[in-house]
């Protein structure tokens, strides 16, 4: 019994030295201990110092990983880490696999140390990203978007055809963030990789059975612009080319201005007369807003539901008051109206022997004996009472431009409804105000002649224009037969005036 007991006492004795040996060895042993991993990376024996640079050294090789983003419509976008940003997040991870084994108590210190004899321990490398680098990559991948086109109809030779859609494909870059960071950090096991984006497929709408039906014309419209330059007329066919042809299903909106805009030379405008400060100037796509005017008055008789319309600020002479829709990009006006028929509709636009016409297409779901008409009521007609003249000194003197006078008006509009011929409705649609705007003169008084300008001086304050024309008419003839007119044929100051109905519109 004595012997057993000492060979167990030799056995605790010898256990005991060995966890004593072992705990002085933690207390002093500055290197990682064997079979401690980073990721892939061995750590086996390496100071702190070492095992930082091995694996400063590993995400420093990642930067060359190749990345590939599948972006929309099919394309894929190449990167690589490094451009993404990559980054070690947890350091620390250094000082833990440092110090795995010299803590606890010595059973605790026996055990780990014991595990490491037989299985790894790997400490997971936890990489981060740039999420400004991914966002800033993700909003180039967004010229792959492709939008939906709606499946529509052609209009030619009387006859419709279908033109095929084409489905969407949108870059959802918010949620492409999301998913390219998190697949980076949790998923990504430092090889080369694809990431699927997240795209939005938008589907087009209609099908050519749907489009079959639109046969029916359910409202008509055409203005003449007989009395129009060639600019102007050039920009009357331009905007009614930009919007013919549009297919609107149930429930779309249409705007005007988003339609026939930018107003540019790029996109098929010229200078012509418009209506500016109670003035008319010339603005590139003067005579817009009869274009917007006729289309008003098809969306009125086919009784699509009218969202946004505007009058003039002064009378046109192309419809009755209260009948005209401006659009103008200064003021925010737009005429914009929706489909509220149960079936698609077509717009047709043309211009011909200086005539404009738009002819909306549809089904047509109201009684034969249903027929809506619509009546201008002037409440109210201002007469200019006087003249304006307004001198100017960066004109020379013989120079007069006169607009000539706007009568204001008052006005409403009347949708009338007959049901086989007996009225049964009578609605008012719209109430309109256009300025009253005297005829006025812009004088030009510079000049060094002491006697012409008070000759002109003394006419204007007569307040007759005509009296001011007549005068300028004078001092010009006396000018040109004091001196000759120069060999370029340079045209001298000219009187000119612009008649009240110059066909313009405000934009």
């Amino acid at each position: 019994m004595n012997k057993y007991r000492k060979g167990f006492y030799g056995i605790l004795l010898l256990t005991l030295t060995m966890l004593f040996g072992m705990t002085a060895q933690a207390k002093t042993d500055d290197t990682i201990k064997t079979g401690i991993y980073a990721g892939d990376v061995e750590l086996s024996g390496m100071t702190a110092q070492e095992a930082t640079a091995v694996i400063e050294e590993h995400i420093e090789s990642l930067k060359d990983v190749e990345i590939t983003l599948l972006a929309a419509n099919d394309h894929d976008v190449t990167t690589t880490a490094g451009d993404l940003g990559v980054t070690w997040k947890n350091p620390e991870l250094v000082q833990e696999a440092l110090e795995l084994g010299t803590h606890g108590n010595v059973i605790e210190r026996y055990k780990i140390l014991m595990d490491l004899q037989h299985e790894n321990y790997v400490y997971p490398i936890e990489l981060d990203f740039d999420l400004q680098a991914i966002n800033d990559l993700l909003t180039r991948c967004t010229k792959y978007d492709q939008e939906a086109i709606n499946v529509s109809l052609k209009r030619d030779g009387g006859k419709f055809t279908v033109v095929e859609g084409q489905t969407g494909y949108v870059l959802d870059v918010e949620k492409s963030i999301d998913a390219v960071y998190d697949y980076l950090t949790e998923e990504w096991n430092h090889e080369a990789c694809s990431i699927p984006l997240e795209i939005v497929v938008d589907e087009p709408k209609g099908s050519a059975e749907e489009l079959a039906q639109v046969t029916d014309v359910l409202g008509s419209f055409t203005t003449s612009y007989k009395t129009s330059g060639s600019s102007r007329s050039a920009n009357v066919a331009n905007g009614c080319s930009l919007i013919n042809g549009t297919t609107l299903y149930p429930g779309e909106e249409f705007s005007t201005y988003k339609t026939v805009s930018p107003f540019s030379v790029a996109n098929g405008y010229y200078m012509a007369g418009s209506y500016v400060s109670g003035k008319v100037v010339d603005s590139l796509g003067g005579g817009i807003c009869q274009v917007s005017t006729t289309l008003y008055n098809a969306v009125l008789k086919a009784e699509l539901q009218v969202e946004e319309r505007h009058n003039h600020s002064m009378i046109v002479g192309y419809v009755k008051p209260s009948m005209d829709a401006a659009i103008a990009e200064s003021a925010g006006k737009d005429f914009r109206f929706t489909n509220n028929t149960g079936y698609p509709i077509y717009i047709e636009g043309y211009t011909s022997n200086k005539n404009i016409t738009f002819t909306i297409y549809g089904v047509e779901t109201r009684d034969p004996g249903h027929v809506v008409t619509y009546e201008s009521e002037v409440l109210e007609t201002i007469q200019p009472t006087s003249e304006s003249i307004v001198q100017t000194t960066s004109q020379p003197i013989g120079f007069v431009d006169v607009q000539s006078a706007h009568v204001g008006y008052k006005a409403r509009l009347w949708k009338v409804v007959t049901e086989n011929g007996v009225e049964v409705s009578r609605e008012q649609i719209n109430s309109s105000s256009y300025k009253m705007v005297p005829r006025t003169a812009t004088v030009g008084v510079a000049t060094n002649d002491t006697n012409a300008y008070n000759e002109m001086q003394a006419a204007i304050a007569t307040g007759s224009i005509d009296q001011v024309k007549a005068t300028a008419a004078a001092i010009q003839a006396a000018q040109q037969a004091a001196v000759p007119l120069p060999a370029t044929g340079e045209q001298t100051p000219a009187v000119t005036e612009t008649p009240a109905d110059a066909g313009g519109a405000a934009q």
